[in-house]
């Protein structure tokens, strides 16, 4: 086995985990019970497919999809971050609504 032949089986089955790894943070993202779990489930998503996006690229040896992962790597975290602060408003309302049933 020549190290080409090596570094094209190492991406394919880069490709096979991502697959099923976007699998299962997809099912986690229908099925998860809280909103917590759906949140960290689409961010775990936008990883999978940056490194998607990483592997095409060296499979195919255009570095454009490079420059696809970094500005979706980027979109992904102010994603997150606006979904984290939502969900932190949220429960914060929560809070609120429970003191005030409370008095």
């Amino acid at each position: 086995m020549t190290p080409q032949d090596f570094a094209e089986l190492a991406v394919d089955i880069g490709f096979a985990m991502l697959i099923v790894a976007l699998v299962l943070a997809f099912i986690r993202l229908i099925l998860g019970p809280s909103l917590p779990d759906r949140v960290v489930a689409l961010d775990m998503m936008t990883v999978l497919i940056v490194a998607f996006c990483g592997l095409f690229s060296i499979s195919t040896g255009d570095r454009a999809f490079l420059d696809v992962a970094i500005v979706l790597a980027l979109v992904g975290f102010l994603a997150t971050v606006a979904l984290a602060r939502f969900a932190e408003r949220r429960v914060s309302r929560r809070e609120d609504e429970e003191l005030e049933s409370l008095e």
